[in-house]
């Protein structure tokens, strides 16, 4: 049973995981950290799980979490997209939320407590997850029984942190449909191929498998229904952390207006510039609505958590390329060199933008859906 929190516990949190990030964070950090091949920082993320308890916070109690709500999990996923950190929170946490769905004991009984304590990384290699449309290198995994166990074939591209991940949840058909799969990076047979991508703060991997084993996680065949929770729950967690970013791109963008001089006066008193920044305030405060109602959907299980899902991530992913667009136009010269990063922001808003789905992919479900 998952419980809540006060909106004061709430903003207590808020303010925990900022001052974490402001000093774990830092831009210096982040440039450090997206040129190394890992892509983050091993004691930060101990830390995370140990002294805040973040890996932890949707697993249940009995598995060594703190069995919070969503609603709590949202407040941290903002700040992380505020703080653009480099770190596997994002996939791990979709794992985690996968083996919720699954309503597997013995699945999470074996895998969450390690993501709880940190020493696990977690990810999911699920076809939709990427909203990317597969090529001929693969993207399908074949699985088939061995000695009364599973072993899977085949390769998964564009997985979240699919370097560093411990725990790899994958999908494969089998006699009875589609089933979800769980594979150990240090089983023989299991190797990854880090990609180039756009946003060097957040690695991507294609996942090759040859004759892995496997553990079935939930039912034989009942993995669809899985992946329509994980989808929208994945939606509304990415739709989170865009606001994060896009709220921290419109502070980048007005401090400097603030502070940048010319003609004798500051760029923030031009009128355009004004528009410019009340108008992303209108979008961006728009964005943060649609997210919260999309939270809340999932949290509370409502029938129309999947269309609301699909609307925050199709405004939110579009709020947020404006976003770091308009601070870049607003820091002029600067904004446009590898110096600033402004342009950090903007290569996270246009992966983030793809990452479960595109906006157009979005507003065609969300057309479906209301029977359009």
């Amino acid at each position: 049973m998952v419980r809540g929190s006060s909106d004061d516990e709430r903003e207590q949190l808020r303010q925990v995981v900022r001052q974490f990030l402001d000093s774990s964070s830092t831009e210096s950090e982040v440039r450090r950290l997206m040129s190394t091949d890992e892509g983050f920082d091993r004691e930060v993320w101990l830390r995370m799980a140990r002294e805040l308890g973040l890996q932890g916070l949707i697993v249940p109690e009995a598995f060594g979490g703190s069995g919070v709500t969503f609603t709590e999990l949202a407040v941290v996923l903002e700040e992380m997209g505020r703080a653009l950190i480099c770190s596997p929170f994002l996939a791990t946490t979709l794992a985690t939320a996968a083996l919720l769905f699954s309503e597997d004991a013995d699945a999470q009984a074996r895998y969450l407590p390690g993501i709880a304590d940190g020493s696990s990384i977690a990810t999911i290699g699920f076809p939709e997850v990427d909203g990317q449309q597969r090529d001929g290198t693969g993207g399908e995994i074949i699985a088939r029984q061995d000695g009364g166990g599973w072993v899977l074939s085949g390769t998964v591209s564009h997985v979240l942190d699919g370097t560093i991940a411990d725990i790899v949840l994958v999908t494969a058909p089998t006699s009875l449909g589609t089933s979800l799969f769980c594979v150990l990076a240090s089983d023989p047979g299991f190797d990854t191929i880090p990609l180039t991508v756009l946003d060097p703060t957040r690695k991507q991997a294609r996942i090759v498998l040859d004759g892995v084993p496997a553990t079935l996680v939930g039912t034989e065949g009942g993995a669809e229904t899985i992946i329509r929770q994980q989808m929208i729950f994945t939606a509304s967690a990415v739709a989170v952390e865009q606001v994060g970013g896009a709220r921290r791109c419109l502070q980048m963008a007005v401090d400097y207006a603030r502070q940048r001089v010319q003609f004798g006066r500051t760029i923030g008193s031009f009128q355009a510039i004004k528009h410019k920044c009340a108008d992303l305030l209108v979008e961006i405060e728009s964005a943060a609505a649609a997210a919260k109602l999309a939270v809340q959907s999932v949290t509370e299980h409502s029938e129309s958590a999947g269309l609301v899902a699909s609307l925050a991530k199709a405004y939110c992913s579009d709020a947020y390329v404006h976003a770091a667009a308009e601070n870049i136009q607003i820091h002029g010269g600067i904004g446009f060199t590898w110096e600033h990063p402004a342009h950090l922001y903007y290569r996270r808003a246009m992966s983030t933008r793809v990452i479960a789905g595109d906006p157009d992919s979005h507003r065609a479900r969300a057309a479906e859906l209301i029977g359009i």
